[in-house]
């Protein structure tokens, strides 16, 4: 085992599998997809750490841990489109890509998309469409979506991104509230979506996905 195989194989064993995701698919992906290869070259050595790694620009990637168990909850199948919005450098496509049958990875800043394209071809990720974008309009041109994975926390959820939410399918986002963050899984049934908290977590608030500021006279 090199360090690199190393390196995730201590993910798992200490970030993922004691926050009681055990479903083999979101493990083995974890296991194989190298981490380190999809965050920033200076920060390669803390690829594995518990903590959210700063793709700069005011964005991150997920901890591990909170990445694992949103997928466990949001439950992707072998037939299943997903929409990754805020894909960063890649690395949350090239996982959910293992379990899914197609990804289109949206990424608004150009740099980013740029570089989440040439990371994913290198790790040989062949079912992943990179997408330069504003993130709250969503990809209405690939949709409807099985799965929505919002990357990052929100404060609302525009209303295009609900409509490309496939019926029967569902969305996932960590929704922010002043420190304390609630991930919520949503689901489509007909013309609704109905919201069902599943764990607490926190991340960066997504561009477009800010509350309007209200007015006050």
């Amino acid at each position: 085992m090199n360090e690199s195989q190393a390196l995730r194989t201590m993910m798992v064993d200490t970030q993922v599998r004691p926050s009681d995701v055990t479903k083999f698919p979101i493990i083995e992906a974890m296991l194989a997809v190298q981490r380190e290869d999809f965050v920033p070259d200076a920060l390669r050595a803390v690829a594995y750490a518990g903590a959210p790694v700063d793709l700069g620009g005011g964005r991150a990637m997920l901890e591990p841990r909170t990445f694992a168990k949103i997928l466990d909850a949001v439950d992707i199948g072998p037939q299943d489109l997903v929409l990754d919005l805020g894909a960063g450098l890649g690395y949350s496509a090239a996982v959910i890509a293992r379990m899914a049958e197609f990804v289109v990875a949206l990424e608004e800043d150009a740099e980013l998309a740029a570089e989440a394209e040439t990371r994913l071809a290198a790790a040989g990720v062949d079912n992943v469409a990179v997408i330069a974008g504003p993130l709250e309009e969503g990809d209405p041109k690939h949709g409807p979506f099985d799965v929505i994975f919002i990357g990052g926390a929100v404060q609302q959820v525009p209303l295009p991104i609900l409509e490309q939410i496939k019926e029967g399918g569902r969305i996932v986002a960590i929704f922010d509230g002043n420190h304390l963050g609630t991930v919520r899984i949503g689901y489509r049934i007909g013309a609704d979506v109905d919201w069902r908290s599943a764990f607490d977590a926190t991340a960066t608030v997504l561009p477009g996905f800010a509350a309007a500021p209200e007015f006050v006279l």
